[in-house]
This record gives C-alpha cells, structure tokens and sequence, in this order.
C-alpha cells in the first residue's frame, strides 16, 4: 500500500522519475529522493531524481517512456519540454512470461437473463439500428416515440428502446474493408444477448442494402429480428408508425424473461480508458486490471483495445500471449497501425491528446503503459480485429482505434455485455445496450465528478486501499452490476449518441 506520508510516488527503483501526488512548488524537499523541486509541478506529473544527458531514455514503471531532449536536472518537471518520442527495439519473447491460470473451485455468480438459445444477457433492450445515416432521423422517432407513448410502463422487464444511428452506409465500396467493419458491428449488435429483439430500418437506395447486410451476417429474419425501409414504406411517418407497430409487437415477448443465477463466465467485459492522467497507470487501471485478473480466475471474459494506446507497451503483452501464433497476431495489428499512419501522414504519438497531457501523461510510450495495465496479468489467449464475435475466454485483445466510443463500440459488437472505463479528466460516457461502468483516477476528480463515476480507485494514491482492495471492489460492483444495479451513465440517460462504428475508406 502506498503510503499518505510522501509527496511522490515511485513505482520502481530504477525509474528515472517520481510521480507528485499533489502540487509541487520550487524548493520542496523530496524526503527519500535526495532531490529539490525545480519550478511548479502540478499534480500527477513527473518529477527527475537523477540527471538525464540529452539523448538519454527516461524510465517510469522500468519502462522507456521517452528520450530527454535537452539536459534534465534531478529535481526538474519532466514533460513535453524536455521529454520526445524516439525509436528504440521492443524484445517480444513470445510466452516468456505465460503461466497456468488458477481457476477458483467455486465461481462466482450473478443473475442474468438466460437467452433461448443459452447466451446470457445482463441488460434487456429493445434496439433500433439504422443501415445508413439517413433512416437515422426515423430510427430515432421510433424509440423516443415509443418512450414518450408511456409503453414501458406496462413491461417493467424491459430495460427500454434505444436507437443506435451512425453516420455511414453509403458513398463507400460496397465490398471495401470499410462496408465489413460497419456489417461486421450492426451484425454484432443484432445478435447481442442484451437486445431481446432488433428492428433495422433502412432508406432503400444506400450501398448497405438491408438483405445485404443479412447476407453477409448470416441474419434471419423473425418475430424479434424485423426489417424494413423508408421507400418501401412511403415517407418518414408512415415509417416511424410502422416502426412503432414493430416495437409494440415486440415488448410482450421482451418482457416475459426472468433473472436468475448464472456463473460469472457468462460475463464479457470490455476494457476502456479515456481522459487518462498520470494516475491512471497507478490507481484505476491497475485496480482495473486485478478485477479482470478475479474475473479471468472464475471464468469470465476481458477484452483490452485500443491499438495505438497500447502502442511501445506491445511487448508486455506479447509476453503473455499462450502462444507465438497469438503473439504474432497482436504484432502484426501494430504493424497495420504504423502503415495506416503513414499512409494518413500521421503518426502513433497523435496520442496522448491535450487532455491527456494537461494531466501529466507526455509520450504515447507513457500512456500506453499505463493502459495496458487494465489487462491485468493473465496469459493472452487470443486476438480479435474489430467488432469480431470473441469466443475465447479469458485475457483477449480486440484491435479498434484509441477513441473511446469507436472502440467500445467495437468490443459490444464483439459480445462485452458490460464496459468498465477509467478516467482521470471526467469522460463523459455510456454504452447501450452494455451498462458502463466509470472508474476514478484520483480523488480529487471523485469529489468534484461523483454523479458521473461509479468507484474512486484515488484511494490508492492516498494511501487508504490498495490496489487489490479497489480491484476486489471492482468485480463485486462488476457482479451486482451485470445483475441489474444501474450504473451513473444508465441513469443520465448516456448510451444511443455513443455509438460509433469505425469508418474506414474513402467516402465517395
């Protein structure tokens, strides 16, 4: 347990820098680091305890974080005036590090909603889904004409309606890799164990033609699946009627389930971070990742992502993976990415964004290690492109780019019923029709932000818990979650504007 004493923090003895717990001003005396604060150093930054010559790598959790631009001085703020990016070589050693997974005797469990054809639900929506951006406007009457009807109220085993709309589906290749992503995710959706039943309404004339979006799913049309287009209805109102008729028809069969007892390994839970600061690698996501480290051991799911998050802290991962196939797969999605990049005439360390930076996070090298911690420590025993249907159990990864909604939207596509999302800025987020769980950094964002987040993991860095305590915590409120407890977001209202497939192609 880190103690309330110092005013740093280390992390490891051969970290080149400390971590200030709160704001530092010039001729503050580091007890234990044999340093004097230089300047102002604001919260969660870093702190220099030795001279660093130009040129030289800078190290945070025993990991390259960056190279000193110019000479640093102990005691001198460390950031984005004297810390850069540099290239250095990654040791995969594929397996090294992967070990048996202790499995418990006796699972946890939650109470879930048993589907018919034995996939497990922790939410019950009705869902609306567009083919295109424009039957995104009728999409949306539907459900908030079905919500302001008072329907509901006569289905309480219903969670509610929600219209998942997007702002695709046409002037793009009908067979590009951009019209298999958007099918691949609303085929994702369509089958989610938290949506009773689905109605996909298109305009008609777009490029992801309804059947052909059912072909390339494998989706079939029935009492809970319905389909229909703007055209072939004759206009926006009689559209949104007729879309209407379609939910009402639905809300008896969506309301005739029950929960009960279900082992935690029907849980499948996705794994996000967003508005990081310099906690995040040191209280939510570590905290995070004793949850999925629990969550594993009796059974369950957990999906890291985020690919150019993870970007330089591959290889703590690759170290895990249950075999080089594995390994190799992870690599081979970091190589697409640095292609990608270079073919936008971008670069990996776009990230950390200003947010990012105001808190204390300089390089992508630094964020990234910090977010992989999310993944806790268990073998990785498989790796998924985006918004494929993930089967395994275990420590998984899915590649999705680093924007929060774009990638959890990816992941719910792939099975997570359920988010956990950690923040040191105060995201703002939510996720239908998997309940998203918020996760503080620090306290001080616990206390200003508390109708937002739903746990403070800045216990750690006060000294008051540990990170195994607030990781034990996490998977309780993970339990009692999945079994219906509503999360901050669900009860702001957060979910439909969230939704977000990755576009990719050119839009024509």
């Amino acid at each position: 347990m880190l103690t309330r004493a110092s005013l740093t923090i280390r992390l490891h003895p051969n970290d080149d820098v400390v971590i200030a717990r709160t704001q530092l001003v010039s001729g503050t005396r580091i007890a234990g680091e044999n340093v004097t604060v230089a300047g102002l150093v604001p919260p969660g930054h870093k702190i220099a305890t030795r001279a660093i010559r130009a040129g030289q790598p800078v190290r945070r959790y025993d990991q390259i974080i960056g190279f000193a631009s110019r000479d640093i001085a102990p005691g001198e703020h460390v950031h984005l005036n004297n810390l850069a990016m540099g290239s250095f070589e990654r040791d995969y050693a594929y397996g090294a590090d992967a070990k048996p997974t202790a499995y418990v005797p006796q699972p946890a469990t939650f109470r879930g909603i048993v589907r018919a054809d034995g996939r497990v639900a922790t939410r019950n929506y009705l869902g609306i889904l567009s083919t295109v951006n424009c039957s995104a406007t009728v999409a949306q009457a539907i459900a908030d004409r079905v919500t302001a009807s008072g329907a509901l109220g006569r289905y309480p085993n219903v969670d509610g309606v929600v219209a998942l709309t997007h702002g695709s589906g046409c002037g793009m290749d009908t067979h590009g890799e951009g019209m298999t992503l958007l099918r691949r995710t609303l085929g994702g959706y369509a089958r989610h164990a938290n949506f009773a039943g689905v109605l996909i309404v298109g305009l008609g004339c777009e490029a992801n033609q309804v059947s052909s979006l059912l072909g390339a799913e494998s989706l079939a049309e029935g009492p809970l699946l319905r389909t229909f287009s703007i055209e072939d209805t004759g206009g926006s109102a009689k559209t949104v009627a007729r879309g209407v008729a379609m939910i009402e028809e639905m809300l008896p069969h969506a309301n005739a389930v029950e929960r009960e007892p279900v082992p935690a390994a029907h849980i499948v839970v996705g794994l996000q971070c967003g508005g990081s600061d310099g906690y995040s690698g040191i209280t939510a996501n570590p905290a995070l990742g004793a949850a999925v480290d629990l969550l594993v051991r009796h059974g369950g799911t957990a999906i890291l992502s985020e690919t150019p998050e993870i970007y330089g802290a591959e290889h703590l991962l690759t170290r895990r993976a249950v075999s080089r196939a594995v390994g190799e797969k992870l690599v081979a999605r970091i190589r697409w990415w640095e292609t990608y990049t270079r073919r936008e005439e971008g670069e990996m360390n776009n990230n950390p964004s200003p947010g990012n930076k105001a808190g204390g996070l300089t390089t992508i090298l630094e964020k990234s290690l910090g977010a992989v911690a999310k993944g806790g420590t268990t073998n990785l025993v498989d790796v998924y492109e985006y918004a494929q249907a993930v089967t395994a159990k275990g420590f998984v990864y899915m590649d999705t780019p680093g924007y929060d909604p774009v990638s959890a939207t990816g992941q719910v596509a792939g099975g997570a019923n359920l988010i956990c999302f950690t923040t040191g800025r105060g995201s703002a987020y939510g996720c239908a029709p998997a309940p998203s769980l918020k996760l503080a950094t620090n306290s001080a964002l616990w206390a200003k932000q508390e109708e937002d987040i739903d746990l403070n993991c800045g216990e750690i860095a006060d000294g008051s818990a540990t990170v195994d305590q607030v990781g034990r915590r996490l998977f309780d409120l993970l339990l009692a979650t999945a079994s219906g407890d509503r999360t901050k977001s669900e009860t702001h209202g957060y979910g439909q504007n969230e939704f977000g497939p990755w576009q990719l192609g050119a839009v024509m």
